[in-house]
């Protein structure tokens, strides 16, 4: 039966791809009763209904000498709550066809929630009886305290996780961001039931709210469920005041996490510029075509196809609260690391000189336009979509003005902020791997936050 009904949830929400894609979005935004601000997309062609939420907070609320409570209060929120346990719990999502889950991020705790329409009144309260009930009993804690931990030294043994959190940790040292968000092998098992406890009483407050729904549900019964739902939260909370700009640590550096694997993993930063600052859309546009884009990217041209150097390169912007940087990453072999490291301070500073080509701003602009449909191809999506612009302070209407700031973006635009931003002197290198022919300014003895290996947690 819990097969059947997880089937009957995959073919709907697939089914609804097409329904949305073809027409555009109508945001209708909603004040509840209790006053809770809802974005919600009405569509009654399908049986489906999906909720994104969030709460202002999230890695940010852990102690600062336990961090991995975040990630515990996540993966115990539907471990039992109210008078059902953990079984009963998980036998009421599985059996009805409710699928309910929970990400700590950094700057924010996010929840998501999908059912099937007959089944919504049901999914709403139990996701009530999770942010205010949960039960946190003993043999749930330490069951996913054991998996958190199994987890944790998986990832210790995994190049490309070291290299993301020797990343973290070597670019935002000194501020919580370079914390490990599932914690450590030392601090998972110091965490208790009060810790986890406290967290919730911290986090879950309706000022920090956030709501999407999208679906077959109207805007009195969606208002009806949200406060049913969160209504009862406290309206604040403690919350931290202390958190600081995170300036981007080590610019001109390269830092080595010696690792003995054939391949050297490579992680650069540069400072980059906020989601609300007025070239933002230029650096989308300008970051396509470094690296963010299909294999006409410069830096995928330049060393995979040219070169042969390596599977994939990419750049990405990463925009949070505190701190906002451009990211390169790939892997090749030891061998090779120098060079490639060459061809990317090479096209950084290329791009920096020379700006782009008006064939390649034409591709970049057309495809950022065009890819925006396909983002919005389902109710998944949409809630996607809809809660990264509340997060980001925008209101719907930007789904509609986006294609014209991307439209007026010119090359003398993009090439005025690869001058700012792409200088190979403000770059901050990670490699963990054993490269070859390459000067390193600071050698680790083991990946920021982390014990350094031994037998025992390897």
């Amino acid at each position: 039966m819990k097969t059947f009904f997880a089937f009957v949830m995959v073919a709907l929400l697939s089914l609804s791809q097409s329904a949305y894609a073809q027409k555009p979005l109508d945001v209708q935004i909603l004040k509840t009763a209790a006053g809770i601000e809802v974005w919600l997309v009405e569509d009654h062609s399908l049986p489906v209904v999906t909720m994104n939420f969030s709460f202002e907070g999230g890695l940010i609320n852990d102690p600062i000498d336990k961090p991995g409570v975040a990630k515990m209060v996540s993966i115990l929120l539907d471990e039992g709550a109210g008078e059902l346990r953990s079984q009963v719990f998980q036998s009421q999502l599985s059996n009805n066809a409710i699928n309910l889950s929970f990400t700590p991020g950094r700057d924010a705790f996010h929840g998501t929630l999908k059912t099937v329409t007959k089944n919504r009144d049901l999914a709403f309260s139990l996701l009530q009886l999770a942010l205010t009930q949960p039960r946190f009993d003993n043999d749930a804690v330490e069951r996913m305290r054991d998996a958190n931990l199994a987890s944790i030294k998986d990832d210790m043994g995994n190049p490309a996780w070291l290299s993301a959190r020797t990343f973290n940790g070597v670019v935002f040292e000194g501020h919580y961001y370079a914390l490990p968000g599932a914690g450590t092998l030392e601090s998972v098992p110091r965490i208790t039931r009060r810790d986890l406890v406290d967290f919730v009483k911290t986090q879950f407050t309706l000022s920090g709210l956030r709501v999407s729904i999208v679906g077959d549900i109207s805007k009195d019964e969606a208002s009806l469920l949200i406060d049913k739902t969160f209504a009862a939260l406290p309206a604040t909370g403690p919350q931290k005041t202390d958190a600081q700009p995170a300036e981007l640590q080590h610019q001109d550096k390269t830092i080595m996490l010696p690792l003995d694997t054939p391949q050297t993993y490579i992680a650069t930063a540069l400072p980059a510029v906020a989601r609300n600052d007025a070239n933002w859309h230029t650096a989308v546009v300008m970051n396509y075509i470094l690296g963010g884009g299909s294999f006409d990217a410069r830096l995928m041209r330049e060393v995979r196809e040219k070169r042969g150097l390596t599977y994939g390169i990419y750049s990405a912007l990463l925009n949070m609260k505190y701190g906002n940087i451009l990211q390169i990453t790939l892997s090749t072999s030891n061998d090779k690391a120098q060079e490639a490291l060459s061809v990317i301070r090479s096209e950084l500073q290329r791009m920096a000189n020379e700006g782009v080509t008006d064939s390649e701003l034409a591709d970049a602009k057309s495809y950022l336009i065009g890819s925006l449909p396909l983002e919005l191809a389902s109710t998944s999506d949409i809630a996607n979509v809809l809660s990264s612009l509340q997060r980001d302070g925008l209101a719907p209407s930007y789904l509609t003005e986006r294609e014209k700031a991307i439209k007026s973006v010119s090359a003398d635009d993009v090439k005025k902020l690869a001058a700012q931003l792409l200088d190979p002197a403000k770059m901050t290198t990670i490699l963990v791997g054993q490269p070859e022919g390459i000067n390193v300014d600071t050698l680790l003895d083991s990946a920021p936050g982390l014990p350094a290996p031994t037998d025992s947690n390897r």
